[in-house]
């Protein structure tokens, strides 16, 4: 698909979607931005320059995170002029609507492919038929759309398979350990989220087959602040009354911590309750080594990459990518006595924490 052609398409679309409203002006920045900078102020977009290139439309979720901030770095990294790309950026900040307007826009601006992380897992359709009609394909990454399939492909993590494996590894630790009783919390991410559907549905299936007390789930938002404000709650209604806590995302692991420091809790491999959290950006795999956190299952958030090599340029040489492309990930612990776990009958390594595996990350 070529550029003058998105955009002749894009032409006719402007009539079609007029009852949608005109499209907002923000302020913009270039569209190629310096390793570990911010990347645009929340809410913002970028646009792209002329010539004849690839041009993307980005629509990410927002800047919640650490995980976020690596996913969004990611793309600036692979889709920028020296690689033959120009990227239209905009940062939703977790306001379904705004990326919703951001698709119609897109189609507007004439783009040759639109990125979608979607904020929730409903309520796409429309719009993605409206994409289809534009010629623009669509390629979902890391949270998954449950109410349409008008999209070229999804790239991203089997977050079910995420939470079994946090499930299997606690079951394993806690034999190792000789823990006989779980008392667990959750902090759930966002509500209506993919990941969060997917890790609490597969963590949930370990604690219903061995019988575990999960004593509440409450959702922490993905955040920091959120996840302290959960744990600060659950401090004070479920003081000595839980030995494990899993939160969904790292951010939110950082939040539990500082709770629990403040209420006097310990945690970790020296303390009394364990500790779990998803994503395993480089600052909390800081955490695992030093054994604060006991157990971190990545979640990668560098799939530009993936969506560059695996969908687009296949695309570009006239053939079909898969709909379901899965990233590589690791499961990542604090102490060396389990090598491995069963998960979904696959045995899967388990990696220590050394200076060498945090030397080698890139997020």
């Amino acid at each position: 698909m070529k550029k003058f052609l998105a955009l002749a398409l894009a032409l006719v679309m402007v009539f079609a979607l007029a009852a949608c409203g005109e499209p907002a002006t923000e302020e913009t920045t270039p569209a190629t931005e310096p390793a570990g900078e911010e990347t645009t102020p929340a809410g913002e977009e970028t646009t792209p320059a002329e010539g004849d290139t690839i041009l993307v439309g980005f629509a990410q979720v927002g800047h919640e995170s650490d995980w976020r901030t690596a996913s969004t770095q990611s793309a600036y990294d692979v889709f920028n002029a020296d690689n033959g790309y120009e990227m239209v950026f905009v940062d939703a900040d977790q306001d379904v609507q705004k990326q919703i307007e951001a698709l119609r826009n897109f189609i507007q601006q004439g783009v040759d492919y639109i990125i979608l992380d979607p904020i929730q897992a409903t309520g796409w359709d429309q719009v993605l038929t409206e994409c289809e009609e534009a010629g623009i394909p669509v390629i979902i990454i890391d949270r998954t759309v449950d109410d349409s399939d008008k999209y070229i492909s999804w790239v991203g993590s089997d977050f079910t398979t995420e939470g079994v494996a946090a499930g299997e590894w606690l079951k394993a630790y806690a034999e190792a350990k000789n823990i006989e009783e779980l008392n667990i919390l959750v902090i759930e991410g966002s509500v209506g989220a993919s990941a969060t559907l997917g890790r609490t549905e597969g963590f949930k299936q370990v604690a219903d087959r061995e019988g575990w007390n999960i004593i509440a789930s409450q959702s922490g938002d993905f955040t920091e602040a959120g996840g302290q404000e959960v744990m600060e709650s659950y401090c004070q209604s479920y003081a000595g009354q839980f030995n494990v806590v899993i939160c969904q995302n790292d951010n939110e692991a950082y939040g539990a911590i500082t709770a629990m420091d403040n209420a006097g809790v310990t945690y970790g491999v020296d303390g009394d309750v364990i500790l779990v959290s998803f994503d395993a950006a480089k600052t909390a795999l800081g955490l695992v080594q030093e054994g604060k956190l006991n157990a971190c299952f990545e979640c990668n958030p560098l799939a530009a990459p993936f969506v560059d090599e695996d969908v687009i340029q296949v695309m570009e040489a006239g053939g079909t990518p898969e709909k379901e492309i899965y990233m590589t990930e690791t499961w990542f612990v604090a102490e060396d006595i389990l090598e491995s776990i069963t998960v979904n009958g696959e045995e899967m390594p388990l990696v220590q924490v050394t200076d060498e595996v945090l030397a080698g990350r890139a997020y």
